[in-house]
């Protein structure tokens, strides 16, 4: 890290002049307010396996958003150079991320990323200090040992086998491929995924990002916004998307998550409850009484499952029964 202890950079200030460049963006944390950029080149002569694990790092691409203008690599994120050098490697005239707080970090992160991650200061990561250096691994070359690096943020961290990075998550700059990195602070969540009846999380068919965004939306639990917010669960499952003629109130006012419970259940339909009949009673209590079905509820053998007959659950276009 650029803010790390630095023996030779007494030499290298005696060596190499330090550029004077105007810095072009507010100095990042502490960095001394008159400093200037001395561009990437004189970082990586003392931070030598750094710039050579950068050359396929995303953010290599900043200079192409500041005209190839020098210092806006390394600096971009560390602050202006010209005093840490000037200072034999002085580590308070540099910002290092690792030596500050999460708050800090992320607001140096969000300095470029807040128009593709807006609702993150009002995320659940956010509210719990979880900061963008908990998940991300910004150099990218030291990803392997950062997924040794428990979180700071945490009491509590488990431990899970974790598989190579996949293109997309080294794109990412993700310490550990999803759900392995989301599991570290999850792992009451992993459980579920464990049980006869869930998604296809850890056979890889489908990831926790296809229904959360881990920088945070309007919904509860990072969950994605959408128009109709059932589309999250409608995206795969198309043939109950609707619209419908006649509307189940449970799936147009609650949402998918009235009845299902998406990670994994004992029921086969992902249902909250194992027993579909208990599941329905819970709004139709009186259909017990009902003179049409005359039938005790004591959810005996006897009883026929309320879908035998109610098939269209999730909506009908022919009956407002919802019978087949």
């Amino acid at each position: 890290m650029l803010g790390a202890s630095i023996v030779c950079a007494t030499a290298l200030s005696a060596q190499t002049p330090a550029k004077k460049v105007v810095a072009s963006a507010a100095p990042a944390g502490n960095t001394p307010a008159g400093a200037t950029f001395v561009g990437s080149d004189t970082c990586a002569t003392c931070h030598d396996a750094v710039a050579k694990g950068f050359a396929d790092n995303p953010h290599t691409k900043m200079p192409l958003m500041h005209g190839n203008a020098p210092g806006v690599t390394c600096e971009n994120c560390h602050g202006a150079g010209s005093e840490h050098v000037a200072g034999g490697g002085d580590v308070t005239k540099i910002f290092n991320p690792s030596k500050h707080s999460n708050k800090e970090v992320n607001e140096t992160c969000l300095k470029c990323h807040a128009s593709t991650h807006q609702n993150f200061q009002r995320s659940p990561h956010a509210r719990a200090d979880v900061g963008c250096i908990n998940c991300h691994s910004i150099h990218g070359a030291d990803a392997a040992a950062a997924r040794q690096t428990p979180f700071r943020s945490l009491v509590k961290v488990a431990t899970f086998p974790i598989s190579p990075l996949s293109g997309e998550d080294k794109e990412k700059l993700l310490k550990a491929p999803a759900p392995a990195l989301c599991f570290q602070c999850h792992n009451d969540v992993k459980p579920q995924f464990d049980m006869p009846f869930h998604h296809k999380v850890n056979e890889g068919a489908v990831n926790c990002t296809d229904c959360h965004d881990p920088h945070g939306t309007f919904g509860n639990n990072n969950l994605r916004s959408t128009a109709d917010q059932n589309m999250i669960c409608t995206k795969c499952h198309q043939e109950k998307r609707g619209p419908f003629i006649y509307e189940h109130a449970a799936v147009k006012g609650e949402g998918c998550l009235a009845c299902h419970t998406p990670h994994g259940s004992q029921n086969a339909r992902l249902l909250n409850l194992a027993n579909i009949d208990t599941l329905c009673a819970q709004c139709h209590s009186m259909v017990a009484t009902n003179t049409i079905h005359n039938f005790s509820w004591s959810q005996s053998s006897d009883v026929s499952p309320c879908v035998n007959c109610h098939t269209m659950v999730h909506g009908s276009n022919l009956d407002p029964a919802f019978l087949r």
